[in-house]
C-alpha cells in the first residue's frame, strides 16, 4: 500500500496540485478544463462505485441536470458563475434524494438498471420541456460573470474554476477517509455484518448517493459554464458510461485513479477528433478492453500493487537462524 500511503503525504498532493496548475500551459485550455471536470465527475462516481459498491448508470442525470440548472440561473439572474454552479450542484443533490430513496434498496445490476431508467426519464423531460431547456438546441450563450472580470478567455476561466474542482476533490477525499467513509466500505464488503452492527445501511447509501450526485453536479455546472452551453448530451446515458469507464481505467476504489482515466479518455477523444476520426468510440472501447485485460486493478491500482510488491521483495527477510539455535538448545 505504498502509493496509498503516499497519497496522504504532502509531496504527492503537492505534485497533483502543481500538475493541475500547469495543465493549461501544456494542453489546450478548453481540453484542460474538460480533464479536471471529468476528473471530479469520475471521483464522484468512484465514491459510489469503489467505496459503497453501487454501480450507477444514472449519474448523467446529475451532471446534465446541474448543467441545465446552472445555465438557467446564469442566463436569467445575472449572478456570478460560482453562485450558478453551486445552485446547479444543489439541484443535483435535491434530484438525487427521490432517485436514491427508490434505488438504494436494490443491489447489483438491479440498482444499475433503475438508475439508468431514472436518467432516461430526466433525458426525456429535458428533451420535451423546450421552453426551459431549449430541447435539441439546448441552452446557449451561458455567461461567465464574475464581478465584472473578463473570463471570456478559456485560459483565465480555467483558473477561476480550478478552486471549485480542487474543493470537490478534497471533499471526496475527506469523505472516504472519515468514519463515515469507513462505514461505507464496511457496507460494500459485508452489508449483513454492517447491519448487524447497528448501521442503517440504506440511510448511509442514500447519503453517499446524494453526496456523489452533488459532486457530479458541481463538475457538470463548471463544464457547462466553461463551454457556454448545455445540451442533451449531458443527460444522455453515455455520459454515465464514460464516467464509469474512466473509473475502471484508473482503478476502482482508488479515488485518484479517476483523474488518470479522465486525462486518458479526454486527451484521446480530442486527438482523434482533431485527426478527423469520427468513430472515436471504437478506439476508446478497444483501449478500454486492453487495459481491463492487462491491468485488472486499473492504471493507478496496478501501479500501486507493483510498487508494493517491489518494496516487499526489497525488504530483507527476518533472520531465523538465532531462533532455530535457541529452540534446539
Amino acid at each position: 500500500m505504498i502509493l496509498s500511503k503516499l497519497a496522504g503525504r504532502p509531496v504527492l498532493l503537492a505534485a497533483g496540485l502543481v500538475a493541475a496548475l500547469v495543465l493549461p500551459w501544456f494542453v489546450y485550455p478548453p481540453v484542460a478544463l474538460d480533464i479536471v471536470c471529468w476528473a471530479l465527475f469520475a471521483a464522484a462516481v468512484d465514491l459510489l462505485l469503489g467505496f459503497t459498491g453501487l454501480l450507477s448508470f444514472g449519474h448523467a442525470a446529475f451532471w446534465g441536470g446541474s448543467a441545465y440548472a446552472t445555465g438557467l440561473i446564469a442566463l436569467h439572474s445575472g449572478l456570478p458563475f460560482p453562485v450558478a454552479v453551486l445552485g446547479g450542484a444543489a439541484f443535483a443533490a435535491a434530484l438525487a434524494v427521490p432517485i436514491g430513496f427508490l434505488s438504494v434498496r436494490l443491489r447489483g445490476i438491479y440498482f444499475a438498471m433503475v438508475t439508468l431508467a431514472f436518467a432516461q426519464m430526466v433525458y426525456f423531460i429535458a428533451n420535451q420541456w423546450r421552453d426551459a431547456t431549449g430541447g435539441e438546441n439546448g441552452l446557449q450563450g451561458i455567461p461567465r460573470e464574475l464581478f465584472g472580470l473578463d473570463l471570456s478567455d478559456p485560459f483565465f476561466f480555467y483558473y477561476a474554476a480550478l478552486p471549485f474542482i480542487l474543493g470537490g476533490l478534497f471533499a471526496a477525499w475527506r469523505i472516504v477517509r472519515s468514519p463515515f467513509g469507513r462505514v461505507l466500505m464496511s457496507i460494500r464488503d459485508n452489508p449483513n455484518r454492517a447491519r448487524a452492527l447497528g448501521y442503517g445501511i440504506d440511510r448511509y447509501k442514500l447519503l453517499a448517493f446524494v453526496l456523489s450526485a452533488a459532486l457530479s453536479g458541481l463538475a457538470g455546472g463548471l463544464f457547462t459554464v466553461g463551454h457556454g452551453f448545455a445540451s442533451l448530451q449531458g443527460v444522455y446515458w453515455t455520459t454515465s458510461g464514460q464516467a464509469v469507464m474512466m473509473v475502471v481505467l484508473g482503478g476502482i476504489g482508488t479515488l485518484w485513479g479517476g483523474a488518470i482515466g479522465a486525462a486518458l479518455i479526454v486527451e484521446l477523444n480530442d486527438y482523434l477528433a482533431t485527426a478527423g476520426f469520427e468513430e472515436t468510440g471504437i478506439i476508446t472501447g478497444a483501449i478500454f478492453i486492453v487495459v481491463v485485460l492487462l491491468f485488472r486493478r486499473g492504471v493507478w491500482g496496478t501501479a500501486r500493487d507493483l510498487v508494493a510488491a517491489r518494496a516487499s521483495r526489497a525488504r530483507p527477510a527476518p533472520d531465523n537462524e538465532g531462533t532455530k539455535v535457541e529452540a534446539s538448545v
